[in-house]
């Protein structure tokens, strides 16, 4: 156990783990949701604040907890800096949804960018919270059934013990 948390600190167990996430099926659709809202959430605040847009997404990319989706940021940055709209950049990386991608898009074209972020920040903080209820509710039965397993097999044992008590010879 030591070991696996000594590796994980590390920077390239890190970001090992952060790709792993991205691979599964419910978590990444969870993690995906977190990191969206998260990224427009602060993007949305500073745009909104009157900070640059580079500088913005500089500070996102130090925000994003997910350091596969921080790392594709940085490209982003890059095609932002030579003049490209951020819509275009997201959604070649792949990362972001369509829908928070064509949000973007509207707000760009539309010039309230900042708002349409924070509309995008609370359509998945929502979506996010939604799965972990979803989540939450799936394991609630599994756990009841587990610990039906182990006092059934309790209960069993001591039963099996009683009645061999009965076959003993005096």
């Amino acid at each position: 156990y030591a070991l696996v948390k000594r590796y994980l600190a590390t920077p390239a167990g890190r970001l090992k783990l952060d790709r792993y996430k991205l691979r599964f099926p419910v978590v990444k659709g969870l993690v995906q949701k977190i990191e969206v809202a998260r990224f427009a959430r602060t993007l949305g605040t500073l745009s909104q604040s009157g900070v640059p847009i580079l500088q913005a997404l500089n500070l996102v990319k130090d925000t994003i907890g997910n350091r596969v989706i921080a790392a594709t940021l940085g490209s982003v940055y890059a095609r932002v800096k030579e003049g490209e709209k951020l819509s275009k950049p997201l959604s070649e990386i792949g990362m972001f949804p369509s829908l928070a991608i064509q949000m973007i898009t509207v707000g760009e074209e539309t010039g309230r960018l900042g708002e349409m972020l924070l509309r995008v920040a609370e359509n998945y903080e929502k979506s996010a919270r939604d799965t972990v209820r979803r989540l939450v509710g799936f394991l609630e039965p599994a756990m009841i059934l587990c610990m039906g397993v182990v006092v059934g097999f309790i209960v069993i044992s001591m039963m099996m013990a009683i009645f061999s008590i009965n076959e003993m010879p005096f």
